[in-house]
């Protein structure tokens, strides 16, 4: 099973931006679906953002027109650029492999094991 490590979190103001990476153990051209999770204190973790081995993209609406997930296969990783940042950002925020299903639209849930995450904080 593919490992995963997150990176580059830390703390921006608002209106600031930040680059996360995931970094992955071995190769991630076969891994169909890779996306970011967040997990804010005392709340469940929600997926933010998706992305297939087709290109396809998936953000939530809290961070759509600011966040940008992408990937690099060469590198074995995938980015979040997250623009724009809002208090309300703060989280820890998890990578993950996805499962896709399709059910009349595409929707993912986690399949791998979680790592450590990485600390985004976003205040003045």
């Amino acid at each position: 099973q593919v490992q995963l490590v997150e990176s580059g979190g830390g703390l921006a103001q608002p209106g600031g931006s930040l680059r996360l990476s995931c970094a992955a153990s071995k190769s991630i051209i076969s891994i169909n679906a890779l996306g970011w999770y967040r997990q804010a204190p005392g709340k469940e973790r929600e997926l933010v953002a998706t992305i297939t081995t087709r290109g396809s993209k998936t953000y939530a609406d809290s961070v759509k027109g600011r966040f940008t997930i992408s990937r690099d296969n060469a590198k074995n990783t995938v980015y979040l650029q997250m623009n724009s940042l809002k208090p309300e950002d703060t989280a820890v925020y998890y990578c993950n492999n996805m499962r896709e299903f399709y059910n009349g639209e595409y929707y993912y849930t986690a399949g791998g094991s979680w790592g450590q995450g990485t600390q985004v904080t976003v205040s003045s």
